[in-house]
């Protein structure tokens, strides 16, 4: 493959995103970018710095003062602000309470998206979240839009909470994803939507493996254009 595209991969909480985009971009060698990390690394660092999650002007300022770094590891992608790794924290339960609040802040959205643009502006690039084929990169080559049953999607957080050793219960983490998504698609800035020529991907029934491939046919089919 010679010439890189971008692809945009957007869905609700727990879709599988991050780890599907993470191997369609190891299998096309392409740069990863995990946006949902960089919302949670902020709030991290805001409910550390007891700053009020609503508070768009308060949040903004902080972000400003972040150094956000995503850095690719064999163990997968590490998450550091101001060169401190917060990989494990930003999955607690308190951040993911947290996240959707700072992420409907309307100032806080348009500077991450600001930043995200500028990680993706070169060639050869997938980068998820919630609005990335709609607001961040509406000019991508390739856009997917992938979801899956809130069951599905509730089994595959406890999964991955048991390998992190986080406490929790099939009907909370049920209760959690709903609530998220609504959160999600109701805001006012930037609301979790597929894009009018997104590709639609239902993962429930399919493996990690099949949604990358199906990624990567789809990209190849793209840049043969």
């Amino acid at each position: 493959m010679t010439k890189g595209i971008q692809i945009a991969i957007d869905g609700p909480a727990a879709a599988g995103k991050s780890t599907i985009a993470r191997m369609t971009a190891e299998k096309l060698g392409y740069t990863y970018i995990d946006t949902g990390a960089m919302y949670r690394a902020l709030t991290y660092c805001a409910l550390e710095g007891h700053i009020d999650i609503y508070d768009d002007e308060a949040l903004s300022r902080l972000l400003d003062e972040l150094t956000i770094d995503l850095l690719p590891s064999p163990q997968g992608q590490l998450v550091k602000v101001d060169g401190t790794d917060v990989s494990d924290a930003i999955r607690s339960q308190e951040v993911t309470a947290s996240v959707s609040a700072v992420a409907a802040q309307p100032e806080v959205r348009r500077r991450m998206a600001e930043q995200q643009r500028r990680l993706a502006s070169s060639s050869g690039v997938v980068m998820d979240g919630r609005d990335i084929g709609t607001a961040v990169l509406p000019e991508a080559e390739l856009k997917i839009f992938m979801t899956a049953s809130v069951e599905e999607r509730a089994e595959r957080r406890y999964a991955e909470n048991v390998r992190r050793g986080i406490s929790s219960t099939m009907e909370e983490l049920c209760e959690d994803i709903r609530r998220r998504d609504k959160a999600d698609t109701e805001r006012e800035a930037s609301p979790l939507q597929q894009a009018a020529d997104a590709v639609f991907i239902d993962t429930t029934s399919m493996s990690i493996g099949q949604v990358a491939d199906t990624i990567i046919r789809h990209a190849e089919e793209r840049m043969g254009q």
